[in-house]
């Protein structure tokens, strides 16, 4: 929702960016000379030996990249004049998404790219068509009612779903690619809250029926249009879509089954909106009638891809960052054993006021996105050429970012024990203090703050709190540190296996 996800497409721009860099030093405009620090370029290919030889491992040689530059920014040059920045420098970070924030919209070849897919939704949109939307979920994301909503679907899914198949795949000793569950669980939770219809993805058999279809084309729609930020000749899925052939042509059949099934929903909707009065986000929007019904489209699909892989990203990492620090784990039941105790909870699953009492849990979630952010950069256009409170110059239609997986890896942001997972950095006297989104822009900032923060919190941490209570894990069959992999969001390549076995003496 601008729920945590926000555009991570700047990467995958910046590969494509990337693989055009040349050297052309001497003639170049000092305020637009690429600064790869650390990287000597070749004569007329410039830095692309650099990217293909790291291109495995992009996100990380760019974070050595910006680590090395005395001010936490990188610039590129590329063919034309144009260029780009990023940068992992919080007062730069300010600057973009609150100062300066009507000079960085997402622009609008971003938005072009998209526009086939995800409409102009609230995460495709800028300016008025983004204000308005803005303004409307704000106001439903801070009514109680929806909160109460979020909270009931979450504990409805863990008790009915998510508990009976673990318990049911630790009595048999299966493996169990945890990434994968959580990544159901999370789809499920969305299009509840959402649009108020069950894909009933988390089920022993999997992916089935008619919802459940709409759930893969969507995927893979999404993943077709990940791929035109891909090629370095953006010119290609143009010709692509023009003569209707290839990837494009799957794409717009998908989008045509995507679209096709949320007007029905929006339809379907309206006509039962008064009689139904349900919570969900889509019912709450038809009741406005200045909205379309292709509006109302773009409402929903954009709120799917945003809840769809965030929380179970951020999971995923959380998960397997645990079972590398048991005296974490320790400190997460001993957690949980005394809110149970001290509130005297007797039911399967936490309420809204037990979850808030868990303040290591928070911390500890909290630590692992500083570390894994679900969304591993932010980007935006630059609108009217500019200059960074670091002194970086900004030319007018360049790209710009910030990196948010970078700035977890900074001692000069978090210290000397920036790469080590401590919770208790959150903690003052044993109560979570938050950072400043500047500081910590996993939840972005200024008036793109995600809306969906404390909804997003309360999915991490009942699941958390549920798995924790009942289960012991073990990460099977990974060795050292996960690689990362790369779509709208920072995934674990490969998933994360696990063997579950029960807890014993968890007072209940």
């Amino acid at each position: 929702m601008e729920l945590f996800f926000l555009s991570s497409t700047f990467l995958l721009v910046f590969l494509s960016l990337l693989s055009l860099l040349y050297l052309s030093l001497k003639n170049e405009d000092p305020k637009k000379k690429s600064t790869m620090y650390g990287m000597k370029p070749y004569p007329i290919l410039g830095y692309v030996p650099h990217f293909i030889k790291n291109r495995h491992r992009v996100l990380d040689w760019c974070t050595e990249i910006i680590i090395r530059s005395p001010t936490h920014t990188m610039g590129f040059a590329t063919f034309g004049g144009h260029g780009g920045v990023i940068t992992a420098n919080p007062k730069n970070v300010e600057h973009i998404v609150k100062t300066n924030f009507n000079n960085y919209p997402k622009g609008e070849l971003m938005i072009f790219m998209l526009v086939d897919f995800f409409g102009h939704g609230i995460f495709n949109s800028d300016g008025e068509q983004w204000l308005w939307q803005r303004k409307a979920a704000s106001l439903e994301f801070s009514k109680r009612s929806l909160r109460n909503f979020v909270i009931s679907t979450v504990q409805t899914e863990i008790v009915n779903r998510f508990l009976p198949l673990l318990n049911k795949l630790e009595q048999i000793n299966q493996t169990i690619d945890l990434q994968d569950m959580l990544e159901r669980f999370a789809v499920d939770n969305i299009c509840n809250v959402a649009f108020g219809e069950d894909p009933a993805c988390l089920t022993e058999d999997g992916y089935v029926g008619e919802k459940s279809k709409f759930m893969k084309d969507f995927g893979e729609a999404q993943e077709i249009t990940l791929a035109r930020f891909m090629n370095p000749l953006r010119f290609v899925w143009r010709v692509k879509k023009f003569l209707n052939i290839g990837s494009e042509r799957r794409l717009k059949e998908l989008i045509s089954t995507v679209h096709g099934y949320t007007m029905n929903i929006v339809k379907a909707k309206k006509e039962r909106a008064l009689i139904d009065q349900k919570q969900d986000l889509l019912s709450r929007f038809s009741s406005n009638n200045d909205c379309s019904d292709e509006s109302l489209c773009d409402v929903v699909t954009n709120f799917i891809l945003a809840g769809r892989e965030t929380t179970s990203s951020a999971l995923t990492w959380f998960f397997w960052l645990v079972s590398t620090k048991p005296n974490v784990e320790e400190k997460i039941i001993e957690e949980i054993k005394s809110v149970r105790i001290k509130k005297q909870v007797t039911s399967e699953v936490f309420d809204y006021d037990d979850l808030r009492e868990m303040n290591y849990l928070h911390a500890a979630i909290t630590e692992s996105m500083r570390l894994y952010p679900p969304v591993a950069m932010d980007s935006a256009t630059c609108k009217e050429e500019d200059i960074l409170p670091d002194g970086t110059h900004v030319g007018k239609g360049w790209f710009i970012s910030y990196c948010a997986y970078a700035m977890g890896r900074i001692e000069d942001i978090w210290g000397n024990d920036c790469n080590e997972f401590k919770p208790e950095r959150w903690l003052e006297n044993g109560i979570f203090k938050p950072e400043s989104p500047f500081k910590y822009p996993v939840f972005h900032g200024g008036p793109r703050m995600c809306l969906g923060k404390e909804m997003a919190y309360i999915q991490m941490k009942s699941i958390a709190a549920c798995v924790f209570e009942r289960f012991k894990f073990k990460v099977v069959g990974k060795e050292g540190t996960p690689e990362t992999l790369l779509s709208f969001t920072l995934r674990m390549k490969g998933g994360l296996p696990i063997q579950l076995s029960k807890r014993e003496n968890i007072d209940q």
